[in-house]
């Protein structure tokens, strides 16, 4: 499946959940309910899929999580917060670029239309 359509579905997915719940949930409960979504779907992904850290020549099991690792190729960090700020799109380039994925969705939760709380990358 391509990026742009694999995004799309998860994007779809993600609005349907904000549009039954609405914001100012906690983001285990929007994280529940759109890897319920994606089930339906016929998405497949993998919630809280440990990251290790590679230094040099090392695997350190630092307790890194993605939130969500969809279809082995897509990462989807999920946020409840007022603001996306700067040190939360650092996170997700950060753990796409650890895990060697080249697109990524940072989705905040907490805001009135999901539109304006979706963000995507691409390395």
């Amino acid at each position: 499946m391509k990026f742009d359509e694999l995004s799309n579905r998860v994007i779809g997915c993600a609005i349907q959940v904000h549009r039954d719940l609405g914001p100012g949930l906690l983001e285990s409960a929007y994280e529940q309910c759109l890897a319920y979504e994606l089930s339906l779907s016929g998405i497949a992904f993998r919630l809280q899929w440990p990251l290790p850290v590679h230094y040099r020549g090392v695997q350190i099991d630092c307790g890194y999580r993605v939130d969500i690792f969809v279809e082995d190729a897509l990462i989807v960090e999920l946020k409840c917060v007022e603001r996306i700020t700067t040190i939360n799109q650092a996170q997700l380039l950060t753990y796409m670029k650890l895990a060697g994925i080249k697109v990524g969705l940072l989705i905040n939760f907490n805001v009135i239309r999901l539109r304006d709380g979706i963000r995507r990358f691409v390395l």
